[in-house]
């Protein structure tokens, strides 16, 4: 069983009591789990599910803070809090992440910089990566484990497609920062164009998330319900989804 859970879905920054973007993936049949991106707030959520020293990869979509700055908190924690024993985590980061976090993570994170059509194997999760309508370099990326497909959006506007990330998604996690009126005001998607690009890639289920926290929840889900043409969960703090 492959399973997601979401630690953190604000887009942008967090709002009052929550979190920004950052999901925690875990292959239940191969034990692997993925934090994937770790926007502020997350760090202290995935403590509630999964133990630090457990993690077998991270990874960091692009490098925008509020997709990766709480791996602040996990260095923090390896080097003061933790008992770190282990050998570095890897992390699998779009170009320019590692670059804003220094050299303090050296012997904690073992990082390496992917690209467009780039793939990679964690313990039984096979990834596969595609760079997204958004600025700067950011990565879509595809995670199989266990017979299920998850798709992750990272932060785009409406020029990507999920279809980018290949058929058979059982899952799409999309990105909806606001509705159909803001349309154009920023390298993003609406709920509208969420549901659609999510069809369009044949999509089995949509969750959507990465709201700004001034736009109702409840009008970026409907319309993303009516483009989808089916039943569309919101990503909050907390919810799980299993594949």
């Amino acid at each position: 069983m492959l399973t997601l859970t979401v630690l953190g879905c604000d887009g942008s920054h967090a709002g009052a009591g929550g979190a920004a973007s950052g999901y925690l993936v875990r292959s239940w049949t191969s034990g692997t789990t993925v934090w994937l991106d770790a926007g502020p707030g997350t760090f202290a959520n995935l403590q509630r599910y999964c133990d630090p020293l457990s993690l077998d990869a991270i990874v960091l979509s692009h490098e925008h803070g509020d997709h990766w700055s709480d791996i602040s908190g996990l260095v923090t924690a390896a080097h003061h809090t933790l008992d770190w024993k282990r050998s570095p985590v890897p992390v699998l980061a779009a170009p320019g992440v590692q670059a804003r976090l220094g050299k303090e993570a050296e012997g904690i994170l073992d990082w390496r910089t992917v690209g467009d059509g780039e793939g990679a194997d964690v313990g039984g999760v096979r990834m596969r990566f595609s760079r997204t309508d958004h600025g700067p370099v950011t990565l879509a990326v595809r995670l199989e484990g266990d017979n299920r497909t998850l798709g992750y959006s990272a932060d785009s506007g409406p020029g990507w497609s999920l279809g980018a990330l290949g058929s058979g998604l059982d899952l799409a996690l999309c990105e909806a920062t606001y509705t159909k009126d803001h349309e154009g005001t920023a390298q993003h998607m609406s709920g509208r164009q969420a549901g659609r690009t999510a069809k369009a890639a044949g999509a089995r289920r949509l969750v959507v998330t990465h709201r700004w926290p001034t736009i109702a929840a409840g009008d970026v889900q409907s319309e993303a319900a009516d483009a989808f043409g089916g039943p569309v969960a919101q990503a909050a703090v907390g919810r799980g989804y299993s594949l």
